[in-house]
């Protein structure tokens, strides 16, 4: 069979880039070896709780008045009307026992005097380091549509000085108070590099686009999103095959033309895009004579992203019943997150930083009355998990569980007595699943070295193309996005030009 394009894996990115073709006229066939569209975008049910796996919120969506990107990509391939979604009133809550309690609004201004309340004697630097936050990101995207030759340090002032910043960097010019560092800084914890090497231009993206665009909370959660997309594809003359992973890219002269399923099925292609990893693709889906001696020594500088050990827990109780307010909470220990961090590396649950996401705050029918969904965890490298027994594995696993529970005890007494149901997911769960190595979830390591100007998404195969969070920005809305351009520059690279 053949294909004007075929997309290897069904994630955001490929699910993007997938249905953005196929609404244009292109014949697609994506190929997804799990069961269901969406990779991180999905959800699963145990008892009578249905648990999302990964988002918290989305962002770049906007209003009907004030679109952002996601909304305008949506609305294009027709899924809008499809997405039951509502702003939330904070960005999220952080909490270090007995000096910080402090739930970020959304409104820039509103945080700025939020903020200088709470830390009267940084009023100044707190407004200065939000339009550093702006300024820098507004920058960022200008320059994309800028040609090479028109880029200079008197046009870009900002972006030439920060973007090669790190988030510790940025902090420290600003802030001596570590505390109120914490209260900026929350989102390193959702990108998975602590703050002495998380990119200062992703953080200031994040401020700005949670806070432009706000946060939405998804009525059925992001699986919604992965089945209409996969939709908007079978709608539109394509196919896509469940179950069916690839085995290998098929080379002609060089070309990429092709790829056999793991059913052993032949199909062709004009284009092949992969929204697996530029590693993956190249070393387990070619020939070893067929790969690039260039691949080999430029991907060795990339590592792959930290992993998660998540719990899902159903209560038998209603959030207020156990103190529960806030949607999004991030505990921490204490206020050197970078010190803190290193435990990361260990699978002990010590003093890691705790995200718990309440669902019911948001939405109360998420889950039967009287009853509470959450998910709570840390950020954990894959490695470790890698080197136990399967015997030792299982005692492991709800050893760090229960001391996860112990966390959130601190925080909610009664917690633990309220627990119906509980499932955990550790990075082997997620390598399962995702198939990614060591069970990464944010593609390779979100750091200055991998991220910005040097994501590896130029391919060096002909008519071979990437998308996902191995070579952009990690994310449920950033993967849509990059699939919509990536979908796009293939429109015009290879159909307005000519194959």
């Amino acid at each position: 069979m053949h294909y004007d394009v075929i997309v290897i894996g069904g994630g955001n990115g490929g699910l993007s880039v997938g249905a953005t073709l196929a609404k244009k006229g292109k014949k697609i066939c994506l190929l997804e070896r799990h069961n269901i569209p969406g990779g991180c975008g999905t959800s699963f049910r145990r008892g009578r709780f249905e648990f999302e796996v990964a988002l918290h919120q989305l962002s770049s969506v906007g209003t009907e008045e004030s679109p952002g990107p996601t909304r305008k990509i949506f609305e294009e391939l027709g899924i809008m009307d499809q997405l039951d979604l509502f702003t939330l009133d904070s960005l999220y809550r952080v909490v270090l026992p007995g000096k910080v309690d402090v739930t970020m609004p959304t409104d820039v201004n509103e945080a700025i005097v939020y903020l200088s309340k709470k830390f009267p004697e940084y009023t100044e630097q707190i407004k200065d380091f939000y339009n550093l936050a702006f300024s820098l990101f507004k920058e960022a995207n200008e320059i994309q549509n800028v040609s090479v030759d028109k880029i200079s340090k008197e046009k870009f002032p900002i972006y030439f000085k920060y973007a090669l910043k790190t988030a510790q960097e940025v902090l420290d010019e600003f802030f001596e108070d570590k505390n109120l560092q914490l209260c900026l800084n929350a989102y390193w914890s959702f990108m998975g590099t602590p703050p002495s090497i998380f990119p200062f231009i992703i953080l200031a993206g994040n401020i700005s686009v949670y806070m432009k665009f706000k946060p939405k909370y998804l009525k059925g959660g992001s699986q919604v999103i992965s089945q209409a997309l996969a939709e908007v594809i079978r709608n539109n003359n394509g196919e896509v095959k469940f179950n069916c992973g690839a085995k290998k890219i098929i080379l002609e002269n060089g070309k990429a033309v092709g790829v056999i399923t793991e059913d052993e099925e032949k199909l062709t292609a004009d284009v092949i895009v992969s929204n697996i990893s530029p590693t993956a693709t190249y070393f387990d889906l070619l020939e070893p004579k067929n790969v690039p001696k260039e691949a080999v020594k430029y991907l060795s500088n990339f590592k792959p992203s930290i992993s998660a050990l998540t719990c899902f827990i159903g209560l038998d109780c209603a959030p207020e019943d156990i103190g529960i307010k806030e949607s999004m909470n991030v505990f921490y220990k204490s206020a050197d997150v970078n010190e803190d961090f290193l435990k990361a590396n260990i699978i002990e649950i010590e003093d890691d930083p705790i995200i718990f996401t309440c669902y019911t705050i948001d939405d109360p029918t998420v889950s039967p009355k009287g009853t509470s969904i959450i998910t709570a965890g840390c950020i954990k490298y894959g490695k470790p998990w890698l080197e136990l027994s399967p015997e030792k594995y299982y005692e492991t696993k709800y050893q760090c569980a229960n001391s996860i529970v112990d966390r959130i005890e601190v925080n909610y007494p009664g917690f633990r007595e309220h627990i119906e149901e509980v499932s955990v997911a550790t990075p082997l769960t997620h390598m399962r699943y995702l198939n990614t190595p060591e069970g990464c979830v944010y593609g390779y390591e979100q750091d200055l070295k991998s991220t910005g100007f040097f994501y590896p998404n130029k391919s060096m195969i002909e008519k071979l193309e990437f998308t996902g969070g191995f070579v952009g920005l990690c994310g449920f809305s950033p993967n849509y996005i990059q699939g919509y351009k990536k979908a796009n520059e293939i429109l015009a690279n290879y159909w307005n030009g000519g194959i």
